[in-house]
């Protein structure tokens, strides 16, 4: 699978608003977005009138890469969305929320998706004492992930853990000393950080 080594902050100031893909950065600013919030290539505000297509296409985008996943999965994941007997877009949303990689940032244990994928590609993350190296991973209620003993005496992978980190959801419980999260319940709808139009993604696939 290739993967997508662009720029992040200039992904960001492409959709115009904060995907948070720089961690702790992303909430200050030194944030491109703050100082610069129209798109790359661009000397200032477009002109031009965004098609109802476009504005879905972008909305859509913008949780692809909020999230990292490639456009297949993504399909995916809205598909079997669409077959579940919950609202679509909020299915989708809890989907994408429970990925392994999405809980341990959330857990203020990586300090960015990306970094989470580094982690759990590289071997040091399990999940409920099994190791588990697919960051797509799905978690369920009841789980415990947490970094493998021997990670956690480096004390590199501990300086990671934001042991004051004020943006944990409340569906998960996190143990910062022992390195460990734990999913209490589904991921809530209201907990998620970012701002997305799930309705216009729902509109995107089902044109």
């Amino acid at each position: 699978m290739g993967r997508d080594t662009g720029a992040k902050c200039k992904k960001c100031r492409r959709e115009g608003t904060k995907l948070f893909l720089k961690g702790d950065k992303c909430y200050t600013d030194k944030c491109p977005v703050t100082r610069k919030s129209y798109p790359p290539g661009e000397a200032g505000e477009s002109r031009s009138r965004w098609s109802q297509y476009r504005i879905r296409l972008r909305e859509k985008q913008k949780a692809r890469r909020i999230y990292g996943v490639r456009e297949e999965k993504f399909r995916n994941y809205f598909e079997q969305s669409d077959a579940s007997t919950e609202i679509t877009g909020e299915a989708l949303l809890k989907t994408l929320e429970r990925r392994l990689d999405n809980v341990l940032y959330r857990s203020g244990l990586a300090e960015s998706r990306d970094q989470a994928r580094q982690l759990i590609n590289h071997g040091h993350i399990e999940v409920n004492g099994r190791s588990i190296d697919i960051p797509s991973y799905m978690t369920e209620e009841g789980d415990v992930v947490a970094y493998k003993d021997s990670s956690r005496s480096r004390d590199g992978l501990r300086s990671l853990v934001d042991e004051d980190n004020p943006r944990i959801p409340s569906w998960i419980d996190v143990e910062t000393d022992n390195m460990r999260a734990s999913v209490l319940s589904e991921p809530a709808i209201e907990d998620v950080e970012e701002s997305l139009q799930v309705n216009r993604i729902v509109e995107f696939y089902s044109r």
